[in-house]
């Protein structure tokens, strides 16, 4: 996975490879703000690894992140599971179902090594209020992704999120970031 702190100058992408990633990435957050979870699990690749690690705000920036420890760590059999839980009504995190809308940007893309793969970086910024609850949640976060460029268009490998706080506010995180 390439991260922030990879310090080799960033392979440049073609104009083409870097608009299908953007449009892919806002794709998919416009199918979760609509709660289409099922027609996002479409576009995650079979190798998906889904991971929030752990972040520790009394480490220096070199060390704060734990990618040994996880807020989520899923496969795309995990969040199959996930998704087939919300539609039973016994996620109560999300019942009522969260109303979200991620706000994607400071979206850069770049070459990896592997021909048919690119990483792509991005902010995302993800409102989200429950339907019962008075008050609502600002997450912020950065993702490491990385993306299979596929005959049928691109597909989620591997999404890294990095929360931008260490103590969260939200009783829980209860829908994909």
């Amino acid at each position: 996975m390439t991260t922030t702190a990879d310090t080799a100058a960033p392979r440049k992408v073609d104009d083409a490879t870097y608009t299908a990633v953007a449009q892919f990435l806002a794709h998919e957050a416009r199918l979760l703000d609509e709660g289409r979870e099922q027609d996002w699990f479409e576009l995650l690749d079979d190798d998906l690894l889904y991971t929030v690690p752990s972040r520790q705000s009394t480490e220096p920036r070199s060390n704060e992140i734990d990618r040994s420890a996880w807020r989520i760590r899923d496969t795309k059999a995990h969040v199959r599971t996930r998704i087939a839980r919300q539609n039973t009504g016994h996620a109560y995190s999300e019942v009522p179902p969260s109303r979200t809308m991620r706000l994607v940007g400071s979206i850069e893309v770049v070459a990896t090594d592997d021909p048919g793969v690119v990483a792509a970086h991005s902010s995302l910024l993800l409102y989200r209020q429950r339907g019962i609850d008075v008050h609502f949640d600002l997450i912020p976060c950065r993702r490491n992704d990385r993306i299979r460029l596929t005959d049928a268009g691109p597909r989620l490998l591997e999404r890294e999120v990095i929360l931008t706080e260490t103590s969260l506010k939200t009783a829980n995180l209860g829908v994909f970031l």
